[in-house]
């Protein structure tokens, strides 16, 4: 089985995680710095050769009622132009109080304002990837 690649998308940084080669768990990778969508593009393809990527799984951030806001069409714009570049499946997966639980997360771990910053789209992007990893475990059996 190819490994899964989660991406948090915000505004200036995109989290990254990614699952061993089982789809058993998950594990952060540095987040990227957002420099343009080609830039962006450019640095996603080589997270997915150097770990041999075969899916991607996109946070979808939906209001809590369910609609979709801004945020939300920007990763599917985004989601619109990787399936153009990059010829893996891509799908999404609702992140709704992902950020929360990664901040409460970070918080219980005792680190620093600034240190939080720094991992929070991270912690982000492996809640995303362990919760869809734990469904599709689920969804085979």
């Amino acid at each position: 089985m190819n490994r899964i690649l989660a991406l948090d998308v915000g505004e200036k940084r995109i989290g990254l995680a990614v699952s061993d080669p089982l789809g058993i768990t998950a594990q952060g990778l540095p987040t990227l710095q957002r420099m343009g969508l080609e830039e962006d593009i450019q640095a996603i393809r080589r997270v997915i050769d150097q770990y041999e990527v075969g899916e991607l799984v996109m946070g979808f951030p939906k209001n809590m009622n369910g609609t979709i806001g801004p945020s939300a069409q920007k990763v599917l714009a985004l989601k619109e132009y990787l399936e153009k570049e990059i010829s893996l499946p891509i799908g999404l997966w609702d992140e709704r109080l992902t950020s929360v639980s990664a901040e409460r997360a970070l918080l219980e771990g005792d680190l620093s304002r600034r240190k939080r910053k720094k991992k929070i789209d991270q912690v982000a992007a492996q809640l995303i990837l362990q919760t869809y990893l734990q469904f599709k475990k689920t969804s085979i059996l």
